[in-house]
């Protein structure tokens, strides 16, 4: 008797069971189904709604989007960073903790693209006692030459504290929209071809009166992503009279480098200036930093180095010269490590009195600071 109620009980239990499944997968589907149609629906209308008006609400939903990426990199991201063990693993050596990173921060990396943006903002920075503009520049993330083209002020100048500097979010210029001037004219005054002229378009805290012609209003500020100011510097008179460094004769390169000349350097190598730039307000001697044959001499086209000079080290090492006020070697001549070569100068698209100087190694730039002795 027992066991026959048993088995009824496990049956009637059974049969209770299957039919609930049954209405929730029933009510699942049914549910899910009317959410998923109007769900679709409501996509093909934005879709529809974007596709007539042909990107014009693009640039806020960009917006919209970044401002939600930022939100949630700030709510989110440090409880990510906190209770992550697989990126990132703690070691004890030697007493000191290491951190030993086995990829990319998510939260790191769009916190730079924030801070780099900054909104599209120019920020207002107050000179402090000991500020110059390569620790300025260097706070900010931008080239020293940034900071000089936004506020007009030369390279020799002297910051006083209390100044105020305009401080632009990314490196390059930011132009005053003039009557008639469009997105390639502005590009091309600041050194973009038209193919770079896309930098305009593309940075997204730009704004234009159409988004399909890219139409500007007259006054408006546009930012344009490394562009440059053209400051043409005329040859110093006195540099035409400079005595000429004789052919050295026989020469052959040491396969070390001497510094070129003297002076502070106002500009390291980076990935967008593979040189390095000396600075000396009173100008001087431009050396040849090894032994080789001059392959280049002089203001050869309208580049940005202006006066220049290229010496092969035939080792598959050659070096430029860049800026130069006067050319004092012509091309084919051997120079010896140490010759003269040419006197500092500001040629070419260049804010102040320096040597851009470069070292290429079978065509390739390398970090001149790694070479010199």
């Amino acid at each position: 008797m027992f066991k026959k109620n048993h088995t009824h009980f496990f049956m009637s239990f059974v049969q209770d069971f299957a039919g609930f499944f049954r209405f929730f997968n029933w009510y699942a589907r049914s549910r899910f189904y009317h959410w998923f149609t109007h769900f679709e629906l409501a996509k093909d209308v934005i879709v529809d709604l974007l596709y007539k008006k042909r990107g014009r609400y693009t640039k806020p939903f960009l917006h919209l989007a970044f401002l939600g990426l930022v939100f949630l990199v700030i709510s989110v991201g440090p409880l990510l960073l906190k209770n992550s063990d697989s990126n990132v693993r703690l070691e004890d050596v030697g007493g000191a903790l290491v951190t030993n990173a086995y990829g990319g921060s998510f939260y790191t990396q769009q916190s730079e693209e924030v801070r780099k943006y900054r909104g599209g903002e120019v920020i207002t920075h107050y000179v402090v006692e000991g500020e110059s503009l390569n620790t300025i520049a260097e706070r900010y993330g931008l080239e020293v030459d940034t900071i000089l083209w936004e506020n007009n002020i030369g390279l020799n100048d002297k910051l006083k504290p209390g100044m105020e500097l305009k401080i632009l979010p990314v490196d390059g210029v930011r132009h005053r929209v003039a009557r008639g001037e469009t997105v390639y004219s502005i590009a091309k005054k600041y050194g973009l071809d038209e193919s770079q002229a896309q930098m305009i378009i593309d940075y997204p805290f730009n704004e234009f009166l159409n988004d399909e012609t890219f139409e500007l209003a007259i006054n408006q500020y546009i930012l344009v992503p490394e562009g440059e100011r053209k400051v043409e510097k005329k040859l110093s008179p006195s540099g035409t009279n400079l005595a000429k460094t004789p052919d050295a004769g026989s020469v052959k390169a040491m396969g070390t480098f001497a510094w070129p000349a003297s002076g502070g350097i106002s500009q390291g190598y980076k990935f967008y200036h593979k040189a390095i730039d000396i600075a000396n307000k009173s100008g001087g001697q431009i050396l040849a930093a090894d032994s080789g044959t001059v392959v280049v001499a002089g203001f050869v086209d309208n580049s940005g180095y202006g006066n220049r000079v290229m010496v092969d080290h035939g080792n598959g090492y050659a070096t430029l010269y860049a800026h130069l006020s006067s050319v004092q070697v012509k091309v084919g001549q051997t120079v010896a490590r140490g010759n003269v070569i040419g006197q500092m100068g500001s040629t070419g698209r260049s804010t102040g009195t320096h040597l851009h100087f470069e070292i290429r190694k079978d065509g390739a730039l390398l970090n001149p600071l790694q070479l010199l002795k």
